[in-house]
């Protein structure tokens, strides 16, 4: 069996560590009102703004296994699986129109690892050269208004109603990807870890790794949890 590089796995689990947080807070505020909180700069700018590390993490972590095209297929239905529910919810009346996700991180990821399976033959320049030009093209679009037609919603163009409780368009996410995928290409040629003499089965990062290990399987049900979690907190504190 192939020994997994630990900190891959660490760095997805604190990823994803954060974004429970922030999904957390926002059911506290918005979908419950257990409390009201004007949320500052800084959180709004890690909100907004470091979910290309999940992109940039499953960019590297492609570069070094050789079944992208089968998992990235897996990732994209778990992603049609989750425009089937939020699609459900809107139909039924128990969100408005923005909670549908059109494509999402799981689409995204799905899209990229599978044009892994074909782009991963080029030459490490050209990689990197690639994930630059579409990082900035995609940086370049999200400043643009357009009101475009609803297919393009992929690619990062939208049309004027649109609105999604998550998006990661392949413009500039693709560009992240493949810088990733590249990084991993040059630190991991070897296939190993790079940080042997830290400790990884220490509790703080063992449970990172685990998260990581498993954070497609997180991904899908964590919103289910949280939103129990605190329609339980709101009966508690309504009582």
């Amino acid at each position: 069996m192939k020994k997994r590089i630990w900190e891959l796995d660490a760095a997805r689990g604190l990823a994803l560590l954060g974004m429970l947080i922030v999904h957390l807070i926002y059911d506290l505020v918005e979908l419950v009102g257990v409390f009201s909180w004007r949320e500052p700069a800084w959180f709004l700018f890690v909100k907004n703004n470091c979910g290309f590390i999940f992109l940039v993490i499953s960019g590297v972590s492609a570069s070094l296994g050789s079944r992208s095209l089968r998992r990235g297929i897996q990732v994209f239905l778990c992603g049609l699986l989750c425009t089937a529910v939020t699609g459900g919810m809107y139909l039924l009346g128990w969100a408005d129109r923005s909670i549908v996700i059109y494509f999402g991180v799981l689409h995204c990821l799905g899209v990229c690892m599978v044009l892994w399976h074909w782009l991963r033959r080029l030459p490490g320049w050209l990689t990197a050269g690639l994930g630059l030009l579409l990082t900035a093209a995609g940086l370049v679009l999200g400043r643009l208004y357009l009101d475009v037609h609803w297919s393009l919603i992929p690619l990062g163009l939208c049309p004027v109603w649109f609105h999604s409780s998550d998006y990661f368009p392949l413009l500039p996410n693709l560009g992240f990807f493949l810088l990733g995928a590249e990084l991993g290409r040059m630190l991991y040629r070897e296939k190993k870890t790079r940080l042997s003499q830290i400790n990884a089965d220490c509790p703080p990062i063992r449970l990172l790794r685990t998260m990581g290990t498993h954070s497609l399987w997180i991904y899908l049900f964590h919103q289910p949890v949280l939103a129990g979690i605190c329609l339980v907190m709101k009966w508690i504190v309504s009582s």
